[in-house]
């Protein structure tokens, strides 16, 4: 079984690492359009597996997308980052362009490939990888709500003074600002985090999740690549073996939510056939409007990749 993971950058190389060392697939190829570097990244994670005990083959090609024949699920990190002082929706119009050409690539060598998106704006990527596959929406997502989910759980983590794995936590809507996390639906080892973490605690760290991606390029010049990278793995993971696990991701909503012709993040039911179940959990009043208002502001950002002429 092969995996492509389009773009060597951090997020790509990191996504590609992960995916070798779970041991899951024969083979992952890494493509970039740099000369030279997915081959070199290649090369350097290949000589990793007889120290970390894998079989995962990992190849690298320039611009080569015949490599990339036949895959099972294929990655696409590619684009632009974010840098400081530069919003997600700065990116819009070169990395929907890169996107679209990645996307033709992709589908004219695996046509059946389950796509995950990664590239920023990640809703409105989503979008305009779905709109050039002409695939069925199962079969295109976007990373999102797992990476978001993390920070709020690694945050949680660190107040609460335990452990990371012992949090299950929900977040819906568009990734950025405007995402909608759901505390009534986070919980310690099934106890419900509010009986933890008093009100105002809690929306500190809410908050601190939202701007979670803008804290890191702050600190670092440019997009976090670690954690991108592995939310993006654990995906492959669940599809490559068929885990059906249940994960918020970016998908089409066709009614779902009370949301049409929109590409928002919601708790979807992953496994071989990419997308097998959005779930459609309860929302009170106050969530719902949240999410909503997420969804109009991604419409919006779709709004303006219509008007590009891209598609």
């Amino acid at each position: 079984m092969k995996v492509s993971v389009i773009g060597a950058g951090n997020v790509g190389a990191t996504c590609a690492q992960v995916i070798a060392e779970k041991n899951i697939v024969n083979e992952v190829v890494l493509v970039d359009i740099k000369e030279g570097l997915s081959e070199g990244k290649a090369l350097d994670l290949w000589q990793t597996a007889p120290v970390n005990y894998y079989d995962t083959r990992v190849t690298g090609s320039t611009n080569d997308y015949s490599k990339t024949e036949g895959s099972e699920v294929v990655v696409i990190t590619s684009g632009v980052p974010r840098k400081p002082g530069m919003s997600r929706d700065d990116l819009i119009s070169i990395n929907a362009g890169i996107v679209k050409s990645v996307t033709e690539n992709v589908i004219k060598y695996s046509p059946k490939a389950k796509i995950i998106v990664v590239s920023n704006p990640l809703d409105v990527m989503t979008y305009v990888a779905h709109a050039v596959a002409k695939a069925p929406k199962e079969n295109v997502m976007g990373m999102a709500g797992i990476l978001d989910t993390a920070r709020y759980r690694a945050f949680l983590a660190e107040a609460l003074d335990v452990s990371p794995r012992d949090i299950q936590a929900l977040l819906m809507g568009g990734h950025g600002d405007t995402m909608v996390p759901l505390p009534r639906y986070t919980t310690v080892s099934g106890i419900p985090v509010t009986e933890f973490i008093d009100g105002e605690k809690l929306d500190a760290i809410v908050e601190r999740t939202k701007k979670g991606g803008g804290e890191l390029v702050a600190l670092m010049g440019t997009s976090a690549w670690y954690a991108p990278g592995s939310a993006a793995a654990q995906m492959v993971e669940a599809i490559v073996m068929d885990q059906k696990r249940i994960f918020p991701c970016c998908v089409k909503m066709e009614g779902e939510f009370g949301l049409n012709d929109v590409y928002v993040g919601a708790p979807v039911k992953l496994g071989k056939n990419g997308i097998e179940e959005i779930i459609e959990v309860k929302l009170n009043d106050d969530e719902k409007e949240l999410l909503v208002k997420s969804a109009g502001a991604v419409k919006s950002i779709m709004d303006v990749v219509d008007g590009m002429d891209i598609l």
